[in-house]
């Protein structure tokens, strides 16, 4: 059992969160975009329950959560593009990880219609690079390949999302994961066929939560606006998303982990929040409500060019069936620990790492009582 320091009177458990098989990988757990906000909350929660990680990421953007917790050198890590195959490969034999999970990325949608071509490169020949590079290291014995929940061919009919459904990209972003779909299916069937790592891709919603800086995403760019007091001007606020805190998607990837060493895994997984998705101006509003002064948010028009889908459902039964994977937060409660964190940080001073230390523990509290 792995106790947090600090004086904090909870632990967290490793037959409580997860059963005890992450501990028993020879080598260390390693994480690409490791440097990314919800690469930076998996390393926490996995030096918390006192597993081995290692990371390769570029180096982290001004103003990240990595960059708020002073995290360089706090775990092994090397600054590097996935995209260099030779990059990935001196990684990997430098560490030997018992165990990967793939989470770099270019993750936004407008980003890939600025930069399209880096955008594939990254997702589908990065991912390549990774995976072709794992299936063939010794020491790996899991690998799991982080997508999205925008890998649907999405008609547009709020039907909520199974992992068998067909997958199609309408945008860049969402068409390079479809890509990095179709290359982890057949590093599924090479790996298979050297009786190497079973490889399972995870897809989840839009995550949330402290720390989380980038532009163009919805609760950064309210938190930003919040802090200058300046109205918000919020796009397509009828847009429904399955907004999730990052931890929660996180716990599925790493029990996703434990179902592949114990032989038990399904190659795909959903992970969302149960009820049905908030839209985002359902979550301007709780944001606006929670923060700590009156703020404006202005709704701009939705979308009428197609450029990002408007409904978008994600149904998680398969993880909870086959993972006992349940979400700690619902959506509002998510929305409002993210609020508070920021309000916390940005108002109050008080330092990023108690505010992340504060949010692992009630994450543990909450999925006690689940």
């Amino acid at each position: 059992m792995t106790c947090l320091p600090k004086g904090k009177d909870y632990c967290l458990s490793m037959d409580f969160l997860l059963g005890k098989r992450l501990n028993q990988i020879n080598g260390p757990i390693l994480v690409t975009g490791h440097t990314g906000f919800k690469g930076t909350w998996l390393t926490l929660l996995l030096e918390k329950m006192g597993v081995p990680v290692v990371g390769l990421s570029l180096p982290p953007t001004e103003g990240s959560l990595y960059a708020r917790l002073l995290r360089q050198e706090i775990i092994p890590e090397v600054y590097g593009d996935i995209r260099n195959l030779a990059t990935v490969a001196e990684t990997f034999e430098k560490f030997q990880p018992g165990a990967v999970i793939h989470m770099a990325a270019q993750p936004l949608v407008i980003q890939s219609y600025e930069t399209p071509i880096d955008t594939f490169e990254i997702n589908v020949m990065g991912t390549v690079n990774v995976l072709d590079t794992a299936i063939k290291c010794k020491s790996v014995k899991a690998i799991i390949a982080v997508t999205t929940d925008k890998v649907y061919r999405n008609e547009e009919s709020g039907r909520k999302f199974i992992e068998s459904d067909p997958l199609s990209g309408r945008d860049p972003y969402s068409a390079s994961k479809v890509g990095s779909e179709a290359a982890i299916a057949a590093w599924q069937q090479l790996s298979d066929g050297i009786a190497g790592p079973q490889i399972v891709a995870v897809r989840a919603g839009n995550v949330i939560g402290g720390g989380d800086w980038s532009s163009n995403r919805l609760m950064p760019d309210l938190i930003k606006g919040f802090s200058l007091n300046k109205y918000v001007e919020i796009r397509n606020p009828l847009s429904t998303r399955p907004w999730q805190h990052a931890l929660d998607p996180i716990h599925g990837y790493l029990k996703s982990l434990e179902a592949i060493l114990d032989g038990n895994c399904s190659n795909a997984y959903n992970f969302g929040p149960l009820e049905k998705s908030l839209n985002v101006g359902e979550v301007a509003e709780i944001a606006k409500r929670c923060w700590f002064e009156k703020v404006e948010v202005v709704f701009g028009k939705s979308d009428t060019k197609g450029k990002e889908a408007l409904l978008l459902e994600l149904d998680p039964t398969l993880a909870m069936i086959e993972l006992a994977w349940k979400p700690a937060w619902n959506q509002i409660e998510a929305v409002e620990s993210t609020v508070n964190w920021w309000a916390k940080h940005l108002n109050d001073g008080a330092k990023a790492d108690v505010l992340c230390e504060n949010d692992l523990e009630d994450f543990a509290i909450r999925l006690n009582g689940l």
